[in-house]
């Protein structure tokens, strides 16, 4: 399954011929279930505006909508199969609460369902952050991801609000939910959130691939924690006062960031990577690269004792290749020495 959907990502690209495709793919001669798995992100770091609310509701919804349009297409053009944009990026700033749900009774789905045509039209996912009332009346801050049809994928309610935002009347959320791109598998966390190492812990567990943020806050080097104890790429969209929106690999190592300059940031990241320990690999590390050279990718961050191992190859996967050479993950081998203690202790 996996690979039948990294081959409808690729045709969609124009990587494969159409026709090469028809010919071998029902015979299994054209397997790219092991090729390497990269992806193009862009994150927008911009504070929704201050809108005049004397021109009512309708026309902010309106202005809302253009300016996201306007924001998107600084991006769009390069075709990234995944947009995040910040925290509650469709409504005005300076609302009072009492504005808020008359903005969001006129609102309805009229954003969102900008959104999923941008995303439509585009190819794209795509992950915002909405204040919505759910099924129960109860107000939430949801993080939206929409699917490369429009269709929406799935929602996370952001688990941790602000005291002043359940002052307001936000109700947290209870489910930490992990959704199945044609790429990976892709976890939510909204601002507040990044505090909470409950939260994180649950997150390292389900192993995601890409962690999306969309924030009204940056959260510092604990972007950098998040990205390391989940292996994951970790992908910010912050609205709040400057701060830079950016992109971490599984290292938390900045890939890509917005600047003073420009409130975006794209980045092309391969998915198909492990994090390894130097103990016992540093000879078997040295044989993988002999072998594959160029299509195996070694990265050393220093100081960690840890390297993330990426293949570029397009027919053998890094979980193979690691496995020709008897090379075992960070955690597997931090699970063996926790076993190997055990073993010693008296």
């Amino acid at each position: 399954m996996k690979g039948d959907l990294k081959m409808e990502q690729q045709l969609k690209r124009g990587i494969i011929p159409v026709l090469l495709c028809v010919l071998l793919c029902g015979t299994g001669l054209l397997d790219t279930a092991n090729a390497a798995n990269r992806i193009r992100v862009a994150t927008i770091g911009e504070r929704a505006p201050t809108l005049d609310k004397s021109a009512g509701y309708q026309k902010m919804v309106q202005q809302m909508i253009a300016f996201w349009k306007q924001q998107l297409d600084q991006v769009i053009h390069d075709k990234p199969d995944l947009i995040v944009v910040p925290e509650n990026a469709d409504f005005p700033w300076g609302l009072t609460r009492a504005e808020k749900d008359e903005y969001i009774k006129v609102r309805r789905n009229q954003v969102l369902d900008f959104f999923a045509s941008v995303a439509k039209s585009t190819g794209s996912y795509l992950v915002y952050s909405m204040n919505r009332y759910d099924e129960k009346g109860l107000l939430r801050n949801t993080g939206v991801l929409l699917g490369r049809n429009g269709e929406t994928v799935g929602m996370y309610d952001k688990n941790y609000p602000t005291i002043k935002e359940m002052e307001a009347g936000i109700r947290p959320g209870t489910r930490v939910p992990i959704f199945d791109c044609d790429f990976g598998k892709l976890a939510i966390a909204i601002c507040y959130d990044l505090n909470f190492d409950e939260l994180r812990e649950q997150y390292a567990a389900l192993d995601p691939d890409v962690i999306v943020f969309p924030s009204a806050y940056h959260g510092g080097f604990v972007q950098s924690v998040w990205a390391y104890t989940c292996r994951a790429f970790f992908v910010g969209a912050i609205s709040g006062r400057g701060a830079h929106s950016q992109v971490r690999n599984p290292l938390g190592e900045v890939v890509a960031s917005s600047t003073n300059y420009f409130n975006y940031a794209v980045a092309d990241i391969n998915l198909d990577y492990r994090i390894v320990h130097l103990d016992y690999h540093r000879g078997k590390l040295k044989d993988l690269k002999k072998k594959y050279g160029s299509t195996v990718q070694i990265k050393d961050p220093g100081e960690l004792g840890v390297l993330l191992v990426t293949s570029e190859n397009e027919s053998i996967g890094i979980a193979e290749m690691l496995k020709e050479f008897g090379i075992e993950t960070v955690d597997d081998y931090f699970k063996r020495s926790q076993l190997v203690k055990k073993q010693n202790e008296l």
